[in-house]
């Protein structure tokens, strides 16, 4: 299985996590573990994902995620968990 890190920051609104949670599901991505947060107005996720089946067009995916993003006011990136972990190591 291989497995992406998601973050999503940003100012709460409505819909945010469906609309997140749609295009994951459209682009066959698989929700492993969710948690989300909201701190005085702003809205705060990280999700584990499995993304075995958009493995080959992932910077693809990255791209539209992040341009959805975008158009919804919220800041989301997606890391493979590999790198995630290296890059957060103590």
């Amino acid at each position: 299985m291989s497995k992406a890190i998601i973050t999503v920051v940003g100012k709460d609104t409505v819909g945010i996590i469906a609309k997140v949670c749609t295009f994951l599901a459209d682009n066959h991505v698989n929700i492993l573990d969710i948690s989300q947060t909201i701190v005085q107005g702003y809205f705060n996720m990280m999700m584990i994902v499995d993304i075995t089946e958009v493995e080959d067009r992932f910077g693809a995916m990255v791209e539209e995620i992040e341009k959805l993003g975008d158009s919804i006011g919220v800041k989301i990136k997606c890391q493979k968990e590999e790198i995630f972990t290296s890059m957060h190591r103590i």
